[in-house]
């Protein structure tokens, strides 16, 4: 079954990133929005508690509250990620930093996306269910753990670019 071909403003990156490249690609305003989210949970309770007071300590609430938006931003700077990696937003940050990574893999001689010790039908199975699961995160949060070579790019352009050869002189007769 061929995959599916989504047309995005910007050039797909990584049709399933590594969860450990989304991460490591974050941007500062990815940190910004996870910490804005850490933040603004238990500041919403502390506020709700203000206007409609419950007479009780609420202390656990609002560190239950921190956690929930810990867990809460996180998800959404992972989410917001991985939008770059498929093309969704502006990423030629991104964009720049995966030719020079994987350009580099690929002139060490290494597998472009990492080794994977399970059998192939195992990463086969691993691409289907975590392809795209950033937009189930309310549902069922799943991060593409296992290396697999399904990414939606052609690896041919990581190949370290062959030097041109002297052109040869030609002769003539006469």
């Amino acid at each position: 079954m061929p995959n599916k071909v989504v047309e995005t403003p910007y050039p797909l990156i990584d049709a399933d990133p590594h969860a450990s490249r989304v991460i490591r690609y974050m941007r500062p305003s990815d940190y910004a929005v996870w910490a804005g989210a850490t933040g603004a949970a238990p500041a919403a309770l502390y506020l709700w508690d203000k206007w409609d007071p419950s007479k009780l300590k609420i202390r656990t609430q609002l560190r239950l509250g921190g956690l929930l938006g810990f867990v809460g931003g996180f998800l959404l700077a992972y989410q917001r990620s991985s939008f770059r990696f498929w093309g969704w937003s502006e990423n030629k940050r991104e964009e720049e930093k995966d030719l020079a990574e994987l350009t580099d893999r690929a002139r060490r001689g290494l597998p472009l996306y990492g080794e994977s010790d399970q059998p192939e039908w195992i990463q086969g199975v691993a691409y289907r269910n975590s392809a795209f699961s950033q937009l189930k995160f309310h549902i069922f949060p799943m991060f593409n753990l296992v290396n697999h070579p399904h990414h939606g790019t052609d690896p041919e352009k990581y190949k370290p670019k062959d030097e041109p050869a002297p052109s040869e002189p030609t002769s003539s007769s006469s």
